[in-house]
């Protein structure tokens, strides 16, 4: 095992291991990011060590097909900046191998750092199928820095959090549809099935621990869930609205129950949902003011989430 660099300098390729580093108080140790990672704030004066293959500013069909086609062709979404890794020279990189269109693959920066040849950085690859492994990866990023009590601290507060939100639950547990991507339509998976628990509802469509599922719109208005989160990946909460009045406008969705009574919600999901790290709290709680709007003053709502009428 390669032992712990001490003061140690990191890139991170990822926007949730941008904050899991921050928050176990490393963040004046960053010395490159993502082109996504931008929280918290300060880190978007760093260096920028990759860059999207993909135009994102189209629709989710457009998105989604450029997608397709990159993965069908085997070429790469997004690429590695090698020539601004080796003028960093980090000690430590942190990237994924769980999905190749949320990240960098981890394929193409052990590319990348093997041309740095006077440099032997350390890869830490985190793969957040769900809360367990979230912990997991603070663990295995928190011992790459030499700070596991610090790791350690930070997994039992969100925890500890994650409990306070559970026990303030009403014992209905309304059923719940999130929404991850509109066109073809997916349900969240990995993580958020696991915060809806948390939060008193149920998941109707995404399994813990899986990856998102595609959504059958039949199915969708079969299972006619009591309430509808939208978090499409990497949309922010002003696109994710957007997306959810085009589906709302439509006769067929006019007729599910959660859209007759006013229960369709958009989110930040670029910001919290899709970022497996220490905002999955903030996460859990804004599903708990979601679901339960009388049972608490709500603090996310307008900033984070609103209802779609």
């Amino acid at each position: 095992m390669t032992a712990p660099v001490t003061n140690p300098k990191i890139v991170s390729l990822l926007p949730a291991a941008t904050e899991i580093v921050c928050a176990l108080g490393f963040e004046r140790s960053l010395v490159g990011r993502s082109h996504e990672c931008d929280y918290p704030n300060d880190v978007e004066t760093l260096p920028i060590c990759t860059r999207a293959l993909i135009r994102p500013e189209g629709s989710s069909a457009e998105i989604d097909t450029q997608v397709k086609d990159a993965l069908k062709n085997a070429l790469s979404i997004y690429e590695v900046l090698s020539d601004e890794l080796e003028h960093l020279k980090p000690d430590v990189i942190v990237t994924q191998d769980q999905c190749e269109v949320c990240a960098v693959a981890l394929s193409d920066v052990e590319a990348a750092v093997c041309d740095l040849l006077d440099n032997d950085a350390k890869i830490v690859s985190l793969n957040p199928e769900g809360l367990e492994k979230v912990y997991a990866d603070i663990e295995r990023v928190a011992s790459a820095l030499d700070a596991k009590a610090k790791g350690g601290e930070l997994i039992n507060s969100i925890k500890d959090g994650f409990a306070a939100i559970s026990a303030n639950a009403p014992d209905e547990r309304p059923r719940v549809c999130c929404v991850e991507w509109t066109d073809p339509l997916m349900a969240a998976g990995n993580w958020v099935p696991e915060l809806v628990e948390i939060a008193g509802g149920e998941d109707v469509f995404g399994e813990a621990g899986a990856h998102a599922p595609w959504l059958e719109p039949e199915r969708l208005f079969i299972e006619n869930p009591d309430v509808i989160v939208f978090m499409p990946c990497g949309f922010g909460l002003e696109r994710s609205e957007a997306e959810a009045r085009a589906l709302l406008a439509t006769p067929e969705w006019q007729n599910l129950t959660a859209v007759k009574n006013g229960r369709v919600y958009a989110t930040d999901g670029n910001s919290y949902f899709n970022r497996p790290g220490p905002r999955l709290l903030e996460s859990a709680q804004i599903l708990f003011e979601i679901l339960y709007p009388d049972a608490t003053t709500p603090t996310y709502k307008n900033t984070a989430w609103k209802a779609v009428t």
